[in-house]
């Protein structure tokens, strides 16, 4: 496994992972004592699916997963997006991060669904997904398979954008023009 530092990766789950699955590319980092493993779109499933069911492993509890749009940052990143999942094995308290990079294949300004933005979804393994799925896709665009209800959850279906994403632009794209304005006396 690479790392961007030249820091001794001190996770055991880095080795683990490394003699589980020899045929996988794996990049690993730590932070201030947070261990996240990078692994590839393709490979994403497979590993959650490792690191829940394998006794080694054993992280039975997704915590969250969240998104990062990475425009405009500062150092070049291995892909434009990012989604993070946040794994705990509540039974020795341990916390192990898996982040997969992905990269647009098309302009982003709009709502259109770019091939490149997918994911496998995660609800098999733990049903806790399907929100923070939801969320990552509205907010970001980004697109899970075999998803079991994958729809907006925190805007309206026809919302004009994914907010979250940096070229959204701060004003919005005049949805608050679209609705009436309310006073007291209309309650």
């Amino acid at each position: 496994m690479g790392t961007t530092a030249s820091v001794k990766l001190d996770h055991p789950m880095f080795a683990v992972l490394k003699s589980a699955m020899p045929g996988k590319r794996f990049r690993g980092t730590e932070y201030r004592g947070t261990s996240t493993v990078v692994v590839e779109p393709g490979d994403l499933h497979e590993v959650l699916a490792f690191l829940k069911n394998d006794a080694r492993a054993g992280f039975n509890f997704l915590s969250d997963i969240g998104g990062i749009d990475y425009l405009g940052y500062p150092a070049k990143m291995p892909g434009r997006f990012a989604v993070v999942y946040n794994l705990v094995a509540l039974e020795r308290d341990d916390r192990f991060f898996v982040k997969v990079y992905l990269d647009p294949s098309i302009p982003t300004e709009g709502i259109a669904e770019d091939p490149a933005l997918y994911l496998e979804s995660c609800c098999d393994l733990w049903a806790g997904a399907e929100w923070m799925e939801r969320e990552v896709f509205d907010m970001f665009g980004i697109r899970f398979r075999n998803h079991p209800d994958l729809r907006r959850i925190l805007t309206w279906e026809e919302y004009p954008g994914h907010p979250l994403r940096k070229d959204y632009p701060l004003r919005g794209r005049g949805e608050r023009e679209l609705y009436r304005v309310l006073d007291r006396t209309d309650a």
